[in-house]
């Protein structure tokens, strides 16, 4: 494979962790696909109220094991005390993991606009998890952003002051919920830096194959789903061949006029599935380059 020095443009991957042994298996086939571009780092997520927390903690470790791949470990504030959390911390900081992404969370059995109420003896927000993540370790904290304004959020002002509190808390970069509407989210970027929020603030993409599961998802996460997108995937439900294309063609045309307004860094959503990102990412330009392997241990 003939080495590149350089991508035209920096992306991350976020997974879920698998629940079953097959799972699992289509979970590493993804890593394996998506790592020769290079990624900046892939994220690992928490299920609703911490329910896949230590499934999480086995993906990251096995990352770091068996690929050149640098991992970044969510972390939340539900069902934990404050020690509880930073012992986690602390064991990934042994193991060799540098960035956690620091999120309020769900309630358990709860989704994004379900009632919340702070853990006792626990963090009682992000920000406040964000302050005891880089008091402990100098960890790379990354941040949720909500260019629609987080559902729970009375206003949008009240939103983005959240996040100038994760920032100012120590935040090193904020990446955002997934939205299709890309004036919103270049309305956000203008707004937090009036508010002097000077941190990366990394667009969300999640590419679409299952139009009414996106929907349904967009609706709880308050994010819009324009008519012409609605449009693209109607008639197709029966269709899966075609559906790829269309989703193939939409996000990454959603990219490119993300990319004439100055955006280079980009994190994609794969929900576990790697065709998709990976042929968005090579119409984007990027294309395989030399991952080092991991030294095999002496006497090996």
């Amino acid at each position: 494979m003939a080495k590149r020095s350089a991508q035209p443009f920096r992306v991350s991957f976020e997974f879920f962790p698998p629940r079953t042994a097959d799972m699992e298996d289509h979970l590493w086939r993804a890593i394996q696909r998506l790592a020769p571009l290079g990624p900046a780092f892939v994220s690992v997520t928490y299920g609703a109220g911490g329910g896949t927390r230590e499934r999480t903690h086995s993906t990251v470790r096995r990352i770091l094991a068996e690929t050149a791949v640098k991992p970044a470990a969510h972390l939340t504030c539900v069902a934990a005390t404050q020690d509880e959390v930073l012992a986690v911390a602390d064991d990934y900081w042994a193991a060799g993991v540098r960035h956690l992404v620091a999120l309020r969370g769900d309630p358990p059995g709860g989704t994004a606009d379900s009632a919340y109420t702070p853990h006792p003896g626990g963090f009682a927000f992000a920000a406040d998890l964000v302050a005891g993540l880089r008091a402990r370790h100098d960890f790379e904290v990354s941040v949720a952003a909500y260019p629609e304004g987080h559902p729970q959020a009375p206003s949008l002002k009240a939103d983005l002051d959240n996040l100038k509190r994760k920032v100012d808390a120590g935040a090193t970069r904020a990446i955002t919920q997934f939205f299709f509407d890309n004036s919103a989210y270049l309305r956000f970027v203008e707004r937090a830096q009036r508010a002097g929020i000077t941190v990366p603030i990394v667009p969300g993409i999640m590419p679409v194959t299952n139009f009414a599961q996106a929907a349904k998802f967009a609706k709880q996460c308050g994010a819009t789903v324009p008519n012409t997108m609605a449009w693209l995937f109607e008639g197709l439900d029966d269709d899966a061949d075609t559906r790829r294309l269309v989703a193939a063609t939409a996000c990454a045309e959603q990219v490119q006029q993300l990319v004439k307004e100055g955006v280079d860094e980009f994190h994609f959503y794969t929900l576990n599935r790697a065709d998709l990102t990976y042929a968005i990412c090579h119409i984007l330009g990027l294309r395989p380059v030399e991952v080092p392997v991991p030294a095999a241990p002496a006497g090996a």
